[in-house]
């Protein structure tokens, strides 16, 4: 199921890319208003958010992807991800099956004797490719209110004197 929805999500990010390329080139322009930084704000939290889920859809499709393959059809044990791995022979004789994980992203290969390895340092790199956009997003957010409350403050300020 999420394999479907990672497809949207890998046709997305062209056009998110495109969003972002045009945003940064009209602030770069002459001409903006005067609360264009907090729109701005606004604005990166919330393509830093859609960054970060995006990634994850497309983690969680890949995730997907690589248990179907390792339970349905001809060859499929142990995992083709297992096989297809940068490890020497005499681990993938001791391959015995392997542990998926939506939370965080992982799909890795166990061993007979309990231990496991990971089919891809892909997942890390989705993980914490998510993690620093959705900290950022918050961070983002988070700014973008301070600015607004501190010129909120600061027009009651200088209406009441």
């Amino acid at each position: 199921m999420f394999v479907f929805l990672a497809l949207p999500a890998l046709l997305a990010i062209p056009v998110w890319v495109v969003a972002v390329v045009v945003k940064f080139v009209s602030v770069a322009l002459p001409g903006r208003r005067a609360d264009w930084s907090r729109d701005l704000l606004r604005w990166c939290a919330a393509m830093a958010a859609a960054a970060a889920v995006g990634l994850y859809v497309l983690g969680l499709g890949a995730v997907q992807l690589s248990a179907h393959e390792s339970e349905s059809g001809a060859s499929s044990s142990p995992a083709p991800s297992c096989r297809d791995a940068d490890v020497d022979d005499s681990t993938l004789q001791h391959l015995v099956g392997h542990r998926t994980s939506y939370v965080p992203l992982r799909f890795d290969c166990v061993l007979d004797d309990g231990t496991t390895y990971p089919s891809s340092s892909g997942y890390a790199w989705l993980n914490a490719l998510t993690a620093a956009f959705g900290a950022t997003a918050g961070v983002l957010a988070v700014t973008a209110e301070f600015v607004t409350e501190r010129r909120a403050r600061a027009h009651a300020n200088g209406a009441s004197v």
